[in-house]
């Protein structure tokens, strides 16, 4: 579970998160993503030259907030730690682009393909803390 009961509906509910890295000089960086649970993980696909990786390789501490598109905007924000994988990412990219199903984006026809051509990696974040406003 993701924290409280109501905080973990409501990620599983939603698709759209901000994520935020540290940079080297301490300056947060956050960017607008994709996610997926996968159990009690969230997944991210993005591409590796992102600079959200790349701070990610220097510090491992992320911030991703969970938000919905409509009033009252609800948010859960997970603070955690990221590892980055470079293989196997099939699984999990399928599993975002089935969250973002109905949203405008198609997941690939061949899908490895697609990642090698992309650069693709996969952020996944393990939550240390959960916090959040649900009305």
């Amino acid at each position: 579970m993701i924290g409280t009961e109501a905080f973990d509906r409501f990620v599983s509910e939603n698709r759209w998160a901000v994520i935020t890295t540290v940079r080297k000089s301490g300056q947060p960086s956050s960017s607008v993503v994709a996610y997926a649970r996968e159990g009690d993980t969230l997944v991210v696909s993005t591409t590796a030259p992102t600079l959200k990786v790349k701070t990610l390789e220097n510090d491992p501490r992320v911030t991703i907030t969970v938000f919905n598109d409509a009033a009252p905007f609800n948010f859960v924000t997970v603070e955690g730690r990221c590892e980055i994988e470079r293989e196997g990412l099939e699984h999990a990219t399928h599993l975002v682009f089935e969250n973002i199903k109905g949203s405008g984006f198609t997941e690939p026809e061949d899908l490895p393909a697609w990642l090698e051509a992309q650069r693709r990696v996969i952020l996944r974040i393990q939550a240390e803390r959960v916090s959040g406003v649900i009305r």
